[in-house]
Formats: structure tokens, C-alpha cells, sequence
């Protein structure tokens, strides 16, 4: 593998790429590395490389000349590579696919970045190492080159040592230990201690998983699990912010087919199916509101024939779900039942599949994302309002303290029923991959 690094401050590989596994490499023709700085292709007098900004603003961008013609020195380029805050995240996946080419041409960023024409002129695919700013693409040119060198066949020591790390499998590694078997009181597991290797085998994987469910979690969903995994996974699942999470399913104010606000109709279907969802993510009530009294006779009829009645007897799993059910006659009524379960007062967070407009069309306020909502569950008490019939009207929403983005902003059609919209949010807010 040849790499030509396209950068401002060739000096700056000086020590990482002299060093370790790297030098030994670069010595028996593994891996081989040159420089193109771009002060040296320059056409004025100063050797500058930047200016500034078209459209005004802070700093100084670089200028396309410099940079192209450095790079069309370079007599094998390979594949492109720009290393830039706006680019794909860098993944183990990547680096095996950018190991197996035979030349790398990695151009490195300075200042606010590259004139936006530098792509346009050649293919170049934009990689970035993570959401941290630095000071240029230096650093995240090292982080590419350390994952894909050690790639090469002859690299590494041990060809398992490759395929058994942190991310190779969508997993976080397992924990290691070496000598003294105690250290302060601190004592290797007995189970690498007694050499059986099928128990240290699954020992492994459970602390693999355990390690990437604690801190990368959001890998899991690219894992392949078995069952076993998945039971393990499952002993260790304690979504502790879920009961700080409260449901209202509202059926007025609404927003009815002519756009009015109104009232709409309970459905036993709705009641059924957003408990059982509640009780899945362990949401700890659902308030149904309604202001009608024969259909709060019917909700109470309802959730007492399946808490107490015949239908807890035939189907307790169902009993269990619709035992979150209450009753409210209006949004405040339904926070004075969440402030008598839980013993705090709840922040309202709105639902909408459209933007919150004023009177003249404009948007009132910007849509909190999903993880922040999640943040703000740690520590409060929230109720989610969801809205019946054609969503919540517009004196609704005004009662809460902030609003979900739309679930399907980017689509052409976005009328979801209320149940899986009430799914789709609580997944996204306490998925187990989240």
C-alpha cells in the first residue's frame, strides 16, 4: 500500500509514521508513504494557498489551484480521498474496503476547508473521523492510514488479532488482563485464570456484548446476534428514564377533516394497541383524554372488564397492559394523574406531523431532536401528547413545552395512524439499540 498525502505540513508524520509497527513496515516494503505540498505547485510569488471567503465570513479557504496541481502530480493516485468534517464517518468497514487498494491519495484540509470546486473537478470521496473540529485533516489522514495499514497482510503480528478488535464484528472487544493475577485487591476473573476455553470463549462474547451495550450501543442494531446473545443482552436491560415517560392519547382539542378543532370518537383499537405499546417500552401510564362522557363510560368500561373483569382471567398479559390506562377529561386533568403517580410535574411534549405555524405561515418554534427529548427524560418527568383524528389542534400544542420533529418530513405522504406514530417515537426515544 502507497500513500501520498497531499498536505501543508509534511513534517507533522514525522514521528508517528518513524515509529512502532509503521517504521517496521515502511522497511520491508509493506506500506511506503510521499508528500505534495501545495506551497510547492503555488503560481504567485508568497507561495499562498488560501483566501478568503466569497459571501464574507471568519477565516480563509483554500484555494483549488494549489491543491489540483498537486495532485495531478502525483503519477498513481488511486483512490481520492479528502479528510473533512463534512465527509462519511470513518468505520472499520471502510478500512478493510480502502486496505485493499494499492495506492491512496489522502488530501488534507487546513483552515475553513477546500473551495467547494476542488470537487467538482475530480472524484474525490469526503472521510471524516468523527464530530470533534480540528485544526486540519493531519490527524484524521494518521487515524486512516494506522486502520488500513494494519490491514496488510504481514502487518500484524497475528492475523486473528485483526478480526477479533473493537468494531470488527460491529462489537466493542472484551476486556484482557495479564500478570500479577492480583493487583490492590483487584483480581483477574477466575474464569481466564482456569485455561477452559470454551467457557473463556463464551465468557468473551458475553463481556464483547455487554462492553458495546454500556458504551457504543448503537452498534448492536449491525450486529449479528443469536438468541443467546440476545437473552444475555436482555439480563442486562434496565431502561431505568422509561418511567419517567407518561403518554396522552388525545381526542380533544383535535384537528378534524375540515381543518376545525374539535372532538373526535375513542376507538377500542387505539386504547388496545397503545397500551400494549406503552407497557412494551415500559412507559409508566397512558392518559386518555376526552371531555365526552359516554365515551369516558365506554374507556372505563373497557379498561375494567381487562383489569378486573373476565378478560383479565382469559388474557393477563393483556390486563397488565391496559392497567396503564386512565382516564382524563382535558390535558391538565391528565398531568394533575401523572403528577399523582409519579410525584412531579410533567413537561408537555408535543406531536406533529407538520411544522407549528402562526397565523401568517410562519414556523413558531424549531422541532427538539429525538435524543435531546431522550437527555430531558433522565432527569424529568415527561408526557407525550399525541393527538387523534388529523393531529393536535393548534391550542394543544401551544400547551406543551416543546415539539417532536415529524417523523416522515422528507416523504411525500405523512399521515400516519396515531398507534405506530406512538411505536416509531418511543423506539426512537428507547430503542434498544439506542
Amino acid at each position: 500500500m502507497q500513500y501520498h498525502i497531499v498536505t501543508l505540513f509534511p513534517e507533522w508524520f514525522s514521528s508517528p509514521l518513524h515509529t512502532a509497527l509503521f517504521a517496521k513496515a515502511e522497511q520491508t516494503g509493506i506500506v511506503g508513504v510521499d508528500f505534495y505540498n501545495p506551497r510547492d505547485y503555488t503560481r504567485n510569488k508568497h507561495n499562498k494557498v488560501d483566501d478568503s471567503p466569497y459571501g464574507g465570513g471568519p477565516g480563509m479557504v483554500l484555494a483549488v489551484q494549489p491543491i489540483l496541481d498537486a495532485i495531478r502530480a502525483i503519477p498513481q493516485k488511486g483512490r481520492l480521498i479528502a479528510l473533512t468534517p463534512a465527509g462519511e464517518p470513518l468505520t472499520q468497514k471502510l478500512a478493510e474496503e480502502l486496505s485493499k487498494e494499492e495506492h491512496l491519495t489522502l488530501i488534507c484540509g487546513r483552515y475553513e476547508g477546500f473551495d467547494e470546486r476542488l470537487y467538482e473537478l475530480l472524484p474525490i470521496r469526503r472521510i471524516s473521523i468523527g464530530e470533534a473540529v480540528l485544526n486540519g485533516g493531519e490527524v484524521a489522514a494518521l487515524a486512516l492510514i494506522e486502520a488500513t495499514a494494519r490491514l496488510q497482510d504481514g502487518y500484524m503480528g497475528k492475523n486473528e488479532s485483526g478480526t477479533e478488535e473493537s468494531y470488527a464484528q460491529n462489537l466493542l472487544e472484551y476486556p484482557h488482563f495479564t500478570r500479577p493475577e492480583d493487583f490492590m485487591d483487584l483480581e483477574v476473573p477466575e474464569v481466564l485464570q482456569k485455561g477452559n476455553h470454551k467457557e473463556i470463549s463464551s465468557w468473551r462474547r458475553e463481556q464483547s456484548l455487554a462492553m458495546t451495550y454500556r458504551y457504543r450501543p448503537d452498534l448492536l442494531a449491525k450486529a449479528q446476534l443469536s438468541e443467546q446473545d440476545r437473552m444475555f443482552l436482555k439480563t442486562m436491560h434496565k431502561r431505568s428514564f422509561a418511567k419517567n415517560i407518561h403518554i396522552a392519547l388525545v381526542h380533544h382539542p383535535v384537528l378534524l377533516k375540515n381543518n376545525t378543532a374539535g372532538t373526535s370518537s375513542v376507538t377500542n383499537l387505539d386504547i388496545h394497541d397503545i397500551s400494549r405499546i406503552a407497557c412494551t417500552y415500559g412507559i409508566s401510564s397512558l392518559q386518555i383524554v376526552t371531555p365526552v362522557q359516554d365515551q369516558k363510560v365506554l374507556v372505563e368500561e373497557l379498561i375494567t372488564h381487562w383489569t378486573q373483569g373476565d378478560g383479565a382471567k382469559t388474557n393477563p398479559d393483556r390486563a397488565k397492559a391496559l392497567a396503564l390506562a386512565h382516564l382524563a377529561g382535558n390535558l391538565e386533568e391528565a398531568c394533575q394523574n401523572v403528577e399523582r403517580i409519579s410525584g412531579i410535574r410533567p413537561i408537555l411534549i408535543g406531536t406533529s406531523a407538520k411544522a407549528e405555524k402562526d397565523k401568517k405561515g410562519r414556523e413558531k418554534r424549531l422541532a427538539v431532536p429525538f435524543p435531546q427529548v431522550a437527555e430531558l427524560a433522565k432527569e424529568n418527568c415527561l408526557l407525550l401528547v399525541f393527538g387523534t383524528s388529523h393531529g393536535l389542534a393548534p391550542e394543544a400544542l401551544e400547551q406543551c413545552g416543546c415539539l417532536l420533529p415529524p417523523l416522515r418530513y422528507m416523504g411525500e405522504y405523512n399521515h400516519l395512524p396515531v398507534r405506530s406514530a406512538c411505536a416509531i417515537i418511543l423506539d426512537r426515544l428507547l430503542g434498544d439499540c439506542n
